[in-house]
This record gives C-alpha cells, sequence and structure tokens, in this order.
C-alpha cells in the first residue's frame, strides 16, 4: 500500500439491507486502493459477504458472534431471522455489545492495524465516541435518502429536543417547517402512529431508533449519504443546513448484475422473460424487512392478477400464514403462463436488468429504488415500514412513480388498488411519461463511472482530513 492509502472500518446494521450495500462500498473503497475492515457475523458473512479475489488483500471481514440476549433466537444475526418485529431490540442489544467492544479493540491497535476512519452505520450510535477516545474521525454513512434525513431533522430533533422535537405522532404527519420548498414528503397518519414509539421512545435496547440516529448524526465528522446531486440536489443542500457539518454524496452504486450462468435455479424464469415482449413485464418484490400478513399478500396477488400484465413475483409467506403459505386458492393455476411466482432466493438485480421488465412493484426501500432507477423501470409504490413512506412521497413528486392508494385511518389496500397503479404507470398514457424519466435516470444512477466518481470524491474528503488532522 502506498503512503495515501487508508484504513477503514465499516459497520453495518445487522440487516440485509444494510449488510449488502455496505459489503458493496467496502469493494469500491478497496478498488481505489484503500483498505477496508468489515464488521460482521459468521452467519452474514456467509450468505451475504462475497469478496473478490483481487480484492481478498484489501478487505478483511471480521466475524464477531453475538452474545446470548433473553429472547433472541439462538441463530438470528440479521432483522430477516426474527420471528416478530418486537424481537429487534434484543437484536439491537446484542449488536451494541458485541461490535462495541470489537470497535474498541481495534481502536487501540498500532499502526498499521489502527484505523484512520470508522464509517458507521445509523444503529452503531456509540462508535463515534470510540473512535473519538483514540483520536480516530468517525463518519455516518447513511443508507437513506437525503429527503427522508431531512424530514427526521437535525440531530437534537431525533433525540427529541429543540424547536422541532416530535412529542406526538402528529408531528410526524406534516411536512416540516423548515422545509423551504414545496413537498409532499411526510408520512400518511397511519404511518406516523406505527412509526411514533420505535423512533422516538427507548426500547429494551435502552435507546430509542430516533437516539441512533441523532448521536450518529451529532457525534460524525461528516456525513456521507447513498444519494446523487442529479437525484435530490434540493434536500442535499438542506441537509448541510440542518446538519451543519459536510454531507457528502457517495452514489447510490447498485448492485452490478450477476453473471449470466448464476441464475440460481430461476434459468426457466429467465428463459420465460425471453419471450415476453420489452418493459412488458412488472417485477414485484417487497424486501428482506417486511412482513407482510396473509390478507396483504392476498390482495396483491388478486391485484396482480386483476392488472391483466405479466408478471414475476418475488414471494414470501406471511408471518401469520398457518397452514399452507396464504397464496389465494386456485391463484397460481389462473395466472399459469402469464405470472412467474418465486420463492426462495431471487435474483432480483438480474430481473430488473432484464429488457422484459418495464415496472417494478416494490415496497420503496432504498435499496430496491436504487435498484430499479439504475435500471431504468416505472415504480409502483406499496410503503410498508419505516421511512419508506418518505421515500415513496419523495418519488411521487419527482414524477417516476405511482403509489398506491390507501386508506388514510389503517393503510389497507384492495387488489383494485393493487391493479390501478400498476396499469396507470405500465399501460396507460400517463406511464410514457414515467418510462422516459426513468430511462434518463438510469443514465446517471446505473452508471459505473458515475458512481465510481463519487466515491473518489468521497474518498478524497476522508484523505483531506486526515492529512489536515495530521499537521
Amino acid at each position: 500500500m502506498d503512503g495515501d492509502s487508508m484504513h477503514v472500518v465499516m459497520l453495518p446494521w445487522l440487516a440485509f439491507g444494510h449488510i449488502l450495500p455496505f459489503a458493496e462500498f467496502a469493494k469500491r473503497v478497496a478498488r481505489q486502493g484503500h483498505r477496508v475492515t468489515l464488521f460482521s457475523t459468521p452467519r452474514n458473512t456467509r450468505r451475504l459477504i462475497d469478496v473478490p479475489p483481487a480484492l481478498a488483500g484489501r478487505i478483511r471481514v471480521v466475524d464477531i458472534a453475538l452474545p446470548r440476549v433473553d429472547r433472541l433466537p439462538e441463530h438470528a444475526e440479521a432483522t430477516i431471522d426474527l420471528p416478530s418485529d418486537d424481537l429487534r431490540p434484543c437484536l439491537r442489544r446484542a449488536y451494541d455489545d458485541a461490535f462495541a467492544a470489537e470497535l474498541s479493540r481495534l481502536l487501540q491497535q498500532e499502526e498499521p492495524s489502527r484505523p484512520d476512519w470508522v464509517l458507521a452505520d445509523y444503529a452503531a450510535h456509540w462508535a463515534s465516541a470510540a473512535a473519538a477516545r483514540h483520536g480516530v474521525p468517525c463518519a455516518f454513512l447513511s443508507l437513506f435518502g437525503a429527503a427522508a434525513l431531512c424530514f427526521f431533522g437535525p440531530a437534537e430533533t431525533l433525540m427529541g429536543r429543540g424547536p422541532y422535537a416530535r412529542t406526538e405522532p402528529a408531528h410526524l404527519a406534516a411536512v416540516p417547517a423548515y422545509v423551504p420548498f414545496p413537498t409532499t414528503v411526510a408520512f400518511r397518519g397511519y404511518e406516523a402512529r406505527e412509526l411514533f414509539n420505535p423512533g422516538y421512545i427507548p426500547d429494551d435496547s435502552g435507546v430509542s431508533e430516533g437516539y441512533r440516529f441523532g448521536q450518529s448524526i451529532e457525534g460524525c465528522q461528516l456525513v456521507a449519504i447513498r444519494s446523487s446531486r442529479e437525484f435530490e440536489p434540493e434536500w442535499l443542500e438542506l441537509l448541510g443546513e440542518l446538519y451543519q457539518k459536510p454531507v457528502i454524496p457517495i452514489g447510490m452504486f447498485p448492485p452490478p448484475p450477476p453473471r449470466q450462468d448464476l441464475a440460481g435455479g430461476h434459468e426457466e424464469t429467465l428463459r420465460w422473460l425471453d419471450r415476453q415482449a420489452p418493459d412488458s413485464v412488472v417485477y414485484a418484490a417487497f424486501g428482506s424487512e417486511v412482513k407482510l400478513t396473509a390478507e396483504q399478500l392476498q390482495r396483491i396477488a388478486l391485484g396482480l392478477e386483476e392488472s391483466g400484465l405479466p408478471f414475476i413475483w418475488a414471494f414470501r409467506a406471511p408471518v401469520d400464514a398457518g397452514d399452507g403459505d396464504g397464496m389465494p386458492d386456485g391463484f397460481e393455476e389462473r395466472v399459469d403462463g402469464r405470472g412467474v411466482v418465486c420463492r426462495g432466493w431471487i435474483p432480483q438485480v438480474r430481473f430488473l436488468a432484464h429488457g422484459s421488465v418495464g415496472g417494478f412493484l416494490t415496497h420503496a426501500g432504498w435499496n430496491s429504488v436504487a435498484e430499479g432507477l439504475a435500471n431504468g423501470v416505472r415504480l409502483v409504490l406499496l410503503p410498508l415500514v419505516f421511512e419508506q413512506g418518505l421515500n415513496a412521497r419523495h418519488l411521487v413528486d419527482k414524477k417516476v412513480a405511482v403509489e398506491v392508494a390507501r386508506d388514510e385511518d389503517d393503510g389497507s389496500f384492495a387488489a383494485k388498488d393493487i391493479a390501478d397503479a400498476v396499469r396507470r404507470v405500465m399501460v396507460e398514457e400517463e406511464g410514457e411519461a414515467f418510462g422516459v424519466k426513468v430511462k434518463e435516470l438510469a443514465k446517471v444512477i446505473g452508471d459505473d463511472e458515475v458512481n465510481d466518481r463519487y466515491g473518489r470524491d468521497f474518498l478524497k474528503c476522508l484523505s483531506e482530513y486526515k492529512i489536515k488532522q495530521q499537521r
């Protein structure tokens, strides 16, 4: 390694939607000649992290065994392993105990093992203080878009202080007064009620989710954000004003499609896609975090059927399926030849990159948004948890998506609501405008050179900060 190289430690939260982009960004950092230590757990490393042989000397994955915590299932190492959302605080406690201890151990080492920077996910609220004790700078690496972060506000707001503190769910259902331009980015009433307690009330891990965010922002030297100036320049500018510290976009860096010979058992589905017309197929998937109910899945199924369009559905059984998998009786027989239901691991990026796929019915998680926009597919949004509602309004404001209509009181939706939204973007006249816009965005968001440039600019900022600190 030359004298300009750095050693960067990365601490993702234990969710697939966090580990995967951290691992992808680690590869991009390593390709620029820097060393990366990536914290993980044994099971997550086996199923998610694949270090290319060419980068094996620059990326070191540290597998950390989680401690035993009451109520945490024995083999649970990511949120997808939890049978219910009320166990999330147990996973947070295990994460805090194990990862904080390993970070402190690493920070105490002498050169060249001692890191130059710590890049921490929002959940690692203790990382910046640990790094500061050893004179190492820390960056908050946000996997959330700028619009969502702006809505949640500065650190003091997230931690329940200051003039914009949220003290009741209704405060989450209005656009903040500090946003200086027209927008619909706010939660619906039912979303605000669901989010308020985990967001602003301490849980069994000892702190709230808002506190984790706030402390991560307050304690860091700069914020790296998975976003681009081409997509949300106004929100990035506002975020810098709110945080009063550098906010540096690092690109959307969607994962590359897997090699053509890695179909993962879905060869027949790919052959089916090859027979479909260009941009005619809807791909439906709702991420690894969402635990849908049988009723919701039945309405999604019937909506896809009612749309009359060809589709691929990445199906996961509902949490309350009981016997069977919750699929409507006779559904697969009725859509045979027009729809494909895929179970198990799905090559999502491979499907989205296929020329026959023109629409994406998604939960509006930021990973899926990045993958959809990078591949120029039209978005149909059914936000379900976390910041997804904010992402959905943001994308609708940008005129690249349609959101499924919902009951304003309880968030329920009907099969017709799914069918109507899908048809709006796929076959009705307004869908043509969506198609043009997402194809234009794909030229930026999906361009590897653009994403590499963002990465280089960010690493240059880290290097310049390091040099200043040494003077």
